[in-house]
């Protein structure tokens, strides 16, 4: 007899459970919303690959600006990567385009603003650790090249950097090299052997890193 009782109380749950799923789903069908989710689905694929298209394409222009020295074909790289921007603000990549191109037109202060957007949590997350890594390379990079009267925050700021970089990306030697410069612009010395002893064990050939150890005499 208990069991008859069991039997019937699973049955009616689950009976309530089937109505309340039948329920739900006439309710989104009535408002038309999964139809609605697959255009903003399509919608959002579309505007992905429209983005990636505008990316490659300024990657291209910035490829031939920098090697014909071209200031009209960087403007056309920047104009490309502002269209991928639009149509992705959240992937990291565009943004990395844009300061790279900023740089090579000389504007390193915009290009500093487009590496921090590209750093936010907004948009690092669409990175993988060794882009990541790289990313904050080229911002310590732009820091150290601006000029400021608060030159020794600029370069704590960019130690900050790197010192994330090389966690991220460790095999990057260049990275370790810049790392080494700062520490002697701050005259940490020890410190600043050691950075300039990694990068060269990672790469041999750095002529940065070994005129710099000859100075400290190693």
């Amino acid at each position: 007899m208990e069991n008859n009782e069991k039997d019937s109380m699973v049955h009616d749950i689950v009976l309530q459970v089937i109505i309340a799923l039948v329920m739900a789903i006439s309710f989104l069908f009535m408002h038309d919303i999964p139809k609605k989710m697959w255009t903003k689905f399509r919608l959002r694929n579309r505007a992905d690959i429209q983005a990636k298209r505008h990316f490659v394409q300024g990657a291209q222009l910035l490829a031939r600006a920098r090697s014909s020295k071209s200031r009209t074909l960087a403007k056309e790289a920047i104009a490309e990567a502002e269209r991928a921007i639009s149509l992705d603000p959240r992937d990291a990549a565009n943004y990395l385009l844009k300061a790279l191109v900023l740089d090579f037109q000389g504007f390193r202060t915009s290009a500093l603003d487009s590496l921090d957007v590209a750093l936010s949590p907004l948009a690092a997350k669409s990175l993988t650790d060794a882009e990541r890594g790289d990313a904050l390379l080229k911002r310590a990079e732009l820091k150290l090249g601006t000029t400021t009267h608060r030159a020794n925050n600029r370069v704590d700021s960019a130690i900050a950097d790197l010192n994330e970089s090389v966690k991220l990306s460790a095999n990057n030697a260049r990275a370790f090299c810049v790392l080494g410069e700062c520490y002697e612009k701050k005259k940490m010395n020890d410190d600043a052997r050691k950075a300039y002893h990694d990068a060269l064990q990672l790469d041999p050939q750095l002529r940065v890193a070994q005129q710099a150890l000859l100075r400290f005499g190693s």
